[in-house]
């Protein structure tokens, strides 16, 4: 019988959701200031070796959000030792932080569908009062 979820998938969500914990927890008080963040995804490599993390900080300008990457990526050391504690693996995976957009982006494409709906139906409404 076949497993539903691949190994990967399994480090990746047990990953994904330590992560979480450790960053709304520990990582805010080590680091002070931090705005709303959210690991939006995390993808793990087939060697288990690195962990793609993918965050979604809100409420924050392109400045921001750089800067607060380079933090997490300054102090990523301390949230894999902080995985390491929490999670049984032979080897711990090397994180790589990213920043998620599809948020926005999603955002984006709603408001031109919105736009275009909009435009449509004003042009049928003037076609019809004609």
């Amino acid at each position: 019988m076949a497993r539903e979820f691949s190994r990967t998938d399994r480090v990746s969500q047990q990953v994904h959701k330590e992560i979480a914990s450790i960053l709304q927890n520990e990582y805010k008080h080590k680091v002070g200031n931090l705005p709303l963040i959210t690991v939006a995804d995390v993808e793990v490599s087939r060697d288990l070796a690195h962990a793609k993390i993918f965050i979604t900080l809100y409420n924050c300008d392109n400045d921001t959000v750089k800067t607060q990457l380079k933090l997490l990526d300054d102090n990523k050391g301390f949230v894999r030792s902080l995985l390491a504690k929490r999670i049984r693996m032979r080897s711990v995976p090397h994180l790589h932080f990213f920043e998620d957009t599809s948020i926005q982006e999603g955002m984006r494409i709603s408001s031109l569908v919105s736009k275009t709906v909009a435009k449509d139906n004003a042009k049928k409404q003037s076609e019809d009062n004609e």
